[in-house]
């Protein structure tokens, strides 16, 4: 990090490295190209001057990687000796082993090369022979290769000439001389690619018996390159070395989300903080509405956490990370079709995988943990599942749970190592503004509708979805005992009577009840008076009077 010059040099010289481990793979198995074998012999060559960069570094870690450093010199020189600098793709069509490394392999080449030259020289050498002026060797792919000579000259054809064919202006001939250059030049092209594959089977065979080595090689050269991207990203992005340490404290001070933050935000990334222990901090219950930042802030508390135990610096002012053991998540939502699953049973399979496994070492983040089934059974799960992770005889893990569940702000109230925060945000004429500040303490709103609005629901929609709300919010029964989650709202130009119904006197017997009860001054009555209103109270219930 503190080297810029060192990391470039580096950089540059790991760009000519191939990955040496795949291709080590596949000449073991055979399932290589000559190709390979040069991309394996360019790697090799630039592991020297990897070395004299990183000897004069000072961190242990790397001169751990340099020692017992392996250049393959003998692989470099085998391959060098060997393989053309530019083989075809395919080893079928030749042309792979360099000249002069084989003297069988040369020899047939220069037969393949030079048989056009050699046909011509004997050719000359036949004519002053004989003094046949318009003697020829030619060739079909009949007969191969034959001497022709016109009738009219028949009487100088010498006796070593063998006949091979009579026409009728000529005869052709073969001799002994032309008989072995056919038999050796017909087979050389053949000859040539079968003992190429030979040669090249033998070279991969001394390769692959190195293996071991080129491996350990590949091991150092991707630590080296691991290394280098940890310290070009925190470089390059202001990351900072957190503090590792065995406690069980996690202190980040203004952190980031590695990946959101580089992306183009119309108001740029805003950092938050995160503190967590096993004991008072332990599970934080996060709310606020939707495109908050609830799942960016989760996601990045792991991913911090996670790259300062690879050995990377953190997105961060300021990071104290007491080592974790396991990172869980259960974030997103999907079905598995193929396994015949529902969304809330993956959710459920997931959540149950953590329960189980989670231990005071490990981190969970959750992200709405029982909205896949109805809101009573959900917020059921949702609390059960936080008590049950808070619990030091348990799980007792450090746990942060999104939730648009608003009642599991109460947890805080009972379970001492809970703790309340919400993602701000600000509303402006029934808009609202995300803030994306995690803040301490409860949210009771969720900006459903306001978040709808931005996503372009109709108006007319929205207006509708506004009124069930406020029917919501109300009891769940007017005094006609009309449900009024189902009522719409009066305006003057639709007021329709509405039928009378019986009253539900359950409900307004309960509701009048706590009305009195609210008025009872206890602490300025007696026992006897208490006890007198109590048993009053009492009848009343009983003769349906309230």
């Amino acid at each position: 990090i503190k080297n810029s010059f060192l990391r470039s040099d580096v950089r540059d010289l790991l760009k000519g490295i191939h990955d040496m481990e795949r291709i080590i793979g596949r000449v073991s198995f055979s399932l290589f190209g000559a190709r390979d074998l040069v991309a394996l012999k360019k790697s090799a060559l630039i592991l020297p001057d990897l070395w004299r960069n990183l000897e004069e570094t000072q961190s242990h870690l790397i001169q751990a990687i340099l020692k017992d450093w392996d250049n393959l010199h003998n692989l470099v020189d085998l391959i060098e000796k060997s393989i053309v600098e530019n083989p075809p793709a395919a080893i079928k069509e030749g042309g792979v082993i360099k000249n002069g490394f084989n003297k069988e392999l040369d020899e047939l080449r220069s037969i393949l090369q030079d048989g056009k030259s050699w046909i011509s020289h004997l050719e000359e050498q036949e004519k002053k022979k004989t003094g046949i002026t318009t003697l020829k060797v030619r060739y079909n792919k009949i007969y191969g290769y034959y001497i022709e000579v016109t009738k009219k000259n028949l009487d100088a054809v010498p006796e070593n000439y063998v006949r091979k064919q009579s026409l009728v202006n000529c005869e052709r001939f073969i001799s002994q001389e032309l008989k072995e250059y056919e038999a050796k030049i017909l087979g050389a092209e053949e000859k040539m690619i079968a003992l190429e594959n030979e040669i090249l089977q033998t070279i991969r065979e001394k390769v692959a018996k190195e293996g071991k080595r080129v491996q350990k090689m590949a091991t150092k050269i991707a630590e080296i390159d691991v290394l280098l991207t940890f310290s070009e990203v925190s470089a390059k992005y202001n990351y900072s070395k957190p503090e590792m340490n065995n406690g069980f404290e996690i202190q980040i001070s203004e952190g980031r989300h590695p990946i959101m933050e580089r992306m183009d935000l119309e108001t740029g990334f805003i950092p938050n903080d995160t503190n967590m222990d096993c004991d008072k901090n332990r599970v934080m219950i996060i709310t606020g509405p939707n495109m908050a930042g609830k799942s960016t802030y989760l996601r990045q508390v792991s991913i911090i956490i996670l790259m300062s135990q690879i050995g990377c610096f953190v997105p961060a002012k300021e990071a104290k990370i007491g080592i974790v053991d396991k990172i869980f998540s259960r974030v997103g939502a999907q079905d598995n079709i193929l396994k015949g699953q529902s969304t809330f049973m993956v959710e459920m399979n997931e959540t149950a995988n953590i329960l189980n496994n989670a231990t005071h070492r490990s981190l969970i983040i959750l992200d709405e943990i029982g909205r896949g089934t109805s809101t009573f059974d959900g917020i059921s799960i949702a609390w059960s599942v936080v008590e049950y992770l808070h619990d030091k005889t348990k799980a007792g893990a450090k746990t942060l749970f999104a939730t648009h569940y608003h009642e599991l702000t109460e947890l805080a109230m009972i379970l001492e190592g809970v703790k309340n925060y919400n993602v701000q945000v600000r509303e402006w004429n029934d808009r609202i503004i995300f803030l994306r500040k995690i803040t301490e303490g409860g949210s009771d709103k969720s900006y459903g509708i306001q978040v709808a609005r931005l996503a372009g629901l109709p108006g007319e929609v929205l207006t509708r979805a506004k009124e069930v709300l406020s029917n919501l919010e109300k009891k769940e029964f007017n005094e006609a005992g009309i449900p009024n989650l189902g009522q719409k709202q009066e305006s003057p130009n639709n007021k329709e009577k509405k039928p009378d119904q019986l009253q539900l006197f359950r409900e307004q017997q309960n509701d009048l009840l706590l009305q009195e009860l609210k008025k009872i001054d206890i602490n300025g009555m007696t026992p006897i008076e208490a006890l007198n209103k109590l048993n009053e109270l009492k009848k009343k219930i009983k003769e349906d009077k309230v």
